[in-house]
């Protein structure tokens, strides 16, 4: 048996409800914090390029990106995995009062991406300046070698260290560290240093400070956030488990993979076309990338939730809570996926007239990333709760599959080949993982509630069309989309308050409304 012991609490109707409410609760506000991180760190980024592009200028960025090429080809290896199992162990051994494997857990952990991302450091020092000279034929990237090692190291701690506070279920500090006061920093310190006459190796280096700043802010939080018997030193450091070690070779494992499936269209694309293809379907996909971000927010926190209720063996309220979550982030991603489908040819128009044509692409994303969002968190599942292999198995043959039909497609039929492989990928590992799921840990998302969906995305996808046909050539592209979302997710949330809702929803919404009105009391007699 595991050393993470199982251990089964039989719960009463009463606190089986008050127990799925708090966890909903808690797992709904963290995923709003990390969500506003997103897109807050998304709006300002943005307008940062911007600055940089018109300051720095093309052959700096070109320098910058060229270095950030060979960091993030290291940082494939310099993780080992460690920060998916900072997510499932921290949670686990918490939850179970396991504070000696806890304390070596961290210290171990911390030690050995030190250890190896230094190591990897030198690789850097020494391989870098080469590289750059002899195939990227760039000599001034040695200039800048020693701040790109700086970035990977500090990199990686500080992912390390953000998956120890998903660990302890704290996304929402860890967002206010990292989005609200590392992004900040970052561009304060470049606008500062480059303005002083620094150029690129200001912005290098606002970087590297500002992850310095980081990590400090992560590391007093985890400090606090460890309970104190784990911070004994009477505990020492315990050796890493072996299904530590285990699972960390396997997300490192499921890594790899997902950094091929990520790469491989755009390597097919550059090899049989032209860097112009490349650049329209790169702008598609980062599109389509933004549909799941109701998920991926979700998936920060329940992440650790899994790994918690799991080591608990607290089963049925793992499943009412994924049947839940499951509903609200396909209700959440339908409108925007909808408007994103509705609107394709507008919205790549608005990024001129070469990426017009390419809108075929965004809307096959768009059904895969569909079937992403309609399924969950199937394979958090599946690596949370200890059956990491099996999704390995599945992430092998998606790598495989991926590769296999960019190569049959792309020369057929271009981008759309790429799309088509790419979303065809997409939506088979998410439902072999489903599959697997419900094989495995006997859970299943769907049940007859899911059908109370269907008039709200109808009304939807009918108040997006009526959008799209009285604003067609008569106000700017941007207004209309801005306008779509808005009237598009209006009418989903209360078509849904009316015909969507079961007893854990309404549990949901009761809470909403109960915090709403507590924010904004309805009179002034509230008030006092």
């Amino acid at each position: 048996m595991s050393t993470v012991e199982l251990i089964s609490e039989p719960l009463t109707e009463t606190t089986n409800v008050s127990s799925f409410r708090t966890q909903i609760g808690h797992i709904s506000r963290q995923s709003a914090v990390f969500f506003a991180g997103t897109i807050f760190t998304a709006g300002a980024g943005y307008a940062f390029k911007v600055y940089l592009a018109r300051v720095l200028g093309a052959e700096a960025l070109g320098i910058y990106a060229l270095g950030m090429t060979i960091v993030g080809f290291l940082g494939i290896f310099n993780a080992l995995g460690l920060p998916q199992s900072a997510v499932r162990f921290v949670a686990a051994y918490s939850a179970t009062s396991q504070f000696a494997q806890l304390r070596g857990f961290l210290g171990r952990g911390l030690a050995w991406l030190t250890i190896s991302n230094v190591a990897l450091g030198c690789v850097v020092l020494v391989a870098g300046p080469w590289i750059g000279l002899h195939l990227y034929h760039t000599p001034a990237l040695k200039t800048y070698i020693g701040l790109f090692a700086g970035i990977m190291l500090f990199g990686a701690l500080n992912t390390f260290l953000g998956q120890v506070l998903a660990g302890y279920k704290d996304v929402g500090r860890r967002t206010v560290i990292m989005n609200f006061i590392g992004s900040p920093l970052t561009m304060l310190l470049t606008v500062i240093l480059v303005g002083a006459g620094l150029g690129l190796w200001g912005y290098i280096f606002a970087q590297v400070a500002s992850a310095v700043a980081v990590m400090v802010l992560l590391l007093a939080t985890v400090w606090k956030l460890t309970p104190s018997p784990a911070r004994s030193d009477a505990l020492g450091f315990p050796r890493l488990e072996k299904q530590v070690v285990s699972f960390s070779q396997i997300a490192f494992a499921v890594a790899f993979l997902e950094f091929v499936m990520a790469q491989a269209d755009k390597i097919v694309i550059g090899f049989y076309l032209n860097p112009s293809e490349v650049g329209i379907y790169a702008l598609a996909a980062a599109l389509v990338a933004f549909i799941p971000i109701v998920l991926q927010s979700v998936n920060q926190i329940f992440s650790p939730t899994i790994a918690e209720l799991h080591a608990r063996n607290q089963q049925a309220m793992l499943q009412s809570i994924y049947q839940t979550l499951t509903k609200w982030i396909l209700g959440l991603t339908i409108p925007l996926a909808a408007a994103i489908i509705v609107f394709a040819p507008p919205l790549m128009k608005l990024f001129g007239k070469d990426f017009a044509s390419a809108w075929p692409v965004l809307v096959t994303g768009a059904v895969g990333q569909l079937v992403n969002c309609s399924v969950g968190s199937v394979g958090y599942l599946l690596l949370m709760s200890g059956h990491q292999r099996k999704l390995l198995r599945i992430q092998v043959l998606a790598g495989i599959g991926m590769v296999v039909l960019t190569l049959l497609l792309v020369p057929r039929w271009g981008i759309m080949g790429a799309a088509i492989g790419a979303a065809a990928t997409n939506a088979l590992t998410n439902l072999l993982c489903l599959a697997q799921v419900r094989r495995t840990l006997k859970m299943f998302p769907y049940g007859r509630s899911y059908l109370r969906l269907l008039p709200a995305a109808s009304a939807c996808i009918a108040v997006l069309l009526l959008v799209r046909a009285g604003a067609d050539g008569r106000v700017g592209d941007w207004l209309a989309i801005t306008v779509a979302l808005f009237f598009g997710y209006s009418t989903f949330i209360g078509v849904s308050l009316l015909f969507g809702l079961d007893d854990h929803d309404r549990l949901i919404t009761d809470a909403i409304r109960v915090k709403w009105e507590r924010l904004f009391p309805r009179n002034t007699e509230e008030l006092g």
